[in-house]
């Protein structure tokens, strides 16, 4: 088994917060108490998580990986009542797929010796591999290879017939339980978001569209108030069991202007298809923000645009005046006449 030489074992932790609300502030709270284990700390906000460099910590609190994740486990717990599921390992890959195959409440740590690695890598499907997404794994699987014990034994010039010389080269040394790539910490970068709970599971696929018309509203207000421009958009829906799904579109260009957040919004509704999903909470995030200065607007000749604009402006003005729900689009509120669909 071939792995790189270092001056001293590495302990890289991949942490997965499991809440049953999630908010920016919760977040960025949950990275203060991983602070107070390590300082080596990359956030990854978008799917809650974050990379831990624990190889200091633990010669300062005197532990073993899995002395100082139970640590950290119990704080989370204690302070924010948030279970989490942690993988920890040699390199930032052997970290990733050890979480990935870890419940909330549990930890799975793999030691930094040849045996401990291949023992934990070799038996798992191609898939599971940082970088081998299905249809690459499709592609393997015709060759025979099917675990990652395959891709280590294969010839690296054969993988690189089948995948190409970069990806060959990565998948070959990460089935090794090669990865030299460090922690890099730094702040999370900033976010906004708003939720929307129903007062029942809403079967609704009307209420679900207006909900999030009216999270794109909220949103869009906010962003202009604070002067900055939204890269991308994530919506976040909580069903009746708690379980969750995630969908991420980039924007067509960075904005604030609630119309591009709107149909934006509306794809990411669209490709989750919720046509009988019983939901209980919607979440609209506006990721990777950005100065509204830096903003390019494309020039356009359509006068409905620039119109949209001044009642924008004559919207959040109200807004400030008024409340954040005094007006907005008309479909964000119940017509005339309009009766609840029924709920579960």
């Amino acid at each position: 088994m071939n792995t790189t030489s270092r001056t001293r074992p590495r302990a890289i932790l991949r942490i997965h917060f499991h809440p049953a609300e999630r908010t920016d502030e919760l977040y960025g709270q949950l990275l203060a108490v991983v602070d107070g284990i390590s300082s080596r700390v990359e956030p990854l906000p978008a799917d809650w998580s974050a990379y831990v460099d624990l190889t200091g910590a633990l010669t300062y609190w005197g532990r073993d990986a899995e002395g100082v994740i139970a640590v950290l486990r119990l704080r989370l717990l204690a302070l924010h009542g948030v279970q989490c599921s942690a993988g920890a390992g040699p390199t930032r890959s052997i970290a990733a797929m050890a979480a990935d195959a870890t419940p909330p409440g549990a930890a799975t740590v793999v030691r930094d010796d040849p045996y401990g690695i291949a023992a934990f890598l070799r038996t798992k499907p191609a898939s599971a591999l940082p970088g081998i997404g299905p249809r690459t794994a499709k592609t393997l699987a015709r060759y025979g290879i099917t675990s990652v014990g395959d891709i280590a034994d294969t010839q690296l010039p054969t993988l690189q017939r089948i995948l190409g010389t970069t990806a060959a080269r990565l998948a070959h040394d990460r089935a090794l339980g090669i990865d030299e790539r460090p922690v890099v910490p730094g702040a999370a970068p900033r976010t906004m978001s708003a939720s929307r709970r129903f007062d029942r599971d809403e079967l609704d696929p009307d209420q679900h569209h207006r909900a999030v018309l009216g999270l794109v509203q909220e949103l869009g207000g906010r962003l202009r108030t604070s002067g900055e421009i939204a890269q991308a958009l994530v919506l976040t829906v909580t069903y009746a069991d708690r379980s969750q799904t995630t969908r991420t579109r980039t924007l067509a260009e960075p904005t604030a202007h609630t119309p591009a957040l709107a149909e934006t919004a509306r794809q990411l509704l669209t490709v989750l298809g919720l046509q009988r999903a019983r939901v209980r909470t919607l979440t609209l995030r506006a990721e990777r923000l950005r100065p509204a200065e830096d903003a390019v607007h494309q020039l356009t000749l359509d006068q409905r645009d620039d119109k949209l604009r001044r009642l924008e402006t004559a919207l959040d003005k109200a807004a400030t005046l008024y409340g954040p729900r005094v007006a907005g689009a008309a479909s964000t509120f119940p017509r005339a006449g309009w009766r609840p669909a029924r709920r579960a």
